[in-house]
């Protein structure tokens, strides 16, 4: 059942044009409480900052390409890249069990065998994991105009990367886009007690920047995890990566804000802070 979400995105507005010309952490409600400014953006990294589905797909293309050529597979190639995938959407990993290694070549084993037949083959297995994850790492960039983003928004707030995922897995995504140094702070989910949308990881997020939630706001592209969260943890508000223009379904948690482009958050939180809450 799906449903159009309702016009969250709310115009840019120019600092300059806060109530009074006071700046906007000086706005005063109705009934003088003070407005607290935006202070700290919690950012997710994958299809928010880098695009990792991309990213993957061509990682998926080499192994076609080299099962295609090498071994001389025909569509067979990409009925095993899909089955990875489908394996990859359905991962769940347990740290204490096994490695994230071990776990991903197995998927290819598997969609190997089960396509091909005969025996398991973990050497061709371990071929496919490999060049799918060096391929993949090649291309999580994060793109000049987010850098540009990023530089001119701590300027302002603090920013933190938040990211759930396996520790190995997500450190190399991390250094393979050379993302550290426009962050205060990075967090990832395999590395604590909970990942997103767990409040005990928003709340550690906040203690090591020095804010309160309801000084934060969380930005990311999955409504379950980051969006979840965000409200679980009362944050200041949550914002929405929806780049493909998708309806979430009606029990879908429901985002204070959404956008088509993560580039579309600086006039966005211009307009957070400088909103007034007449409810008072």
């Amino acid at each position: 059942d799906l449903t159009a979400p309702p016009p969250f995105s709310l115009p840019a507005v120019p600092l300059h044009a806060c109530v009074g010309g006071a700046g906007c952490g000086e706005l005063l409600a109705a009934g003088g409480m003070v407005l607290n400014r935006v202070r700290a953006v919690f950012f997710d990294l994958d299809n928010t900052l880098i695009d990792t589905a991309g990213a993957s797909r061509k990682g998926m293309l080499e192994v076609i390409k080299l099962l295609q050529s090498k071994y001389h597979y025909k569509e067979e190639a990409e009925t095993i890249c899909d089955k990875v995938q489908v394996k990859l959407s359905k991962e769940c990993f347990h740290p204490s069990s096994t490695c994230i290694t071990d776990l991903r070549t197995l998927h290819w084993e598997e969609a190997i065998q089960e396509t091909k037949g005969g025996a398991a083959n973990r050497k061709l297995a371990e071929e496919c994991y490999f060049l799918w994850k060096s391929t993949r790492l090649q291309h999580m960039i994060l793109a000049e105009d987010v850098k540009a983003m990023l530089t001119e928004l701590r300027k302002e707030v603090r920013l933190l990367l938040l990211t759930n995922g396996d520790q190995q897995t997500q450190r190399e995504k991390i250094e393979a886009c050379a993302c550290q140094s426009y962050f205060d702070a990075i967090v990832v989910g395999g590395e604590q007690k909970e990942e997103k949308p767990a409040p005990s990881i928003f709340y550690y997020c906040c203690d090591l920047l020095g804010v309160q939630p309801g000084d934060c706001v969380m930005v990311g592209d999955t409504l379950e995890t980051d969006i979840q969260g965000g409200l679980n943890a009362g944050l200041k508000a949550t914002v929405w990566i929806n780049k493909n223009g998708i309806m979430p379904l009606k029990s879908s948690p429901m985002p204070h804000y959404i956008v088509s482009s993560v580039l579309e958050l600086p006039a966005l939180l211009q307009s957070i802070d400088c909103t007034v809450s007449m409810s008072a």
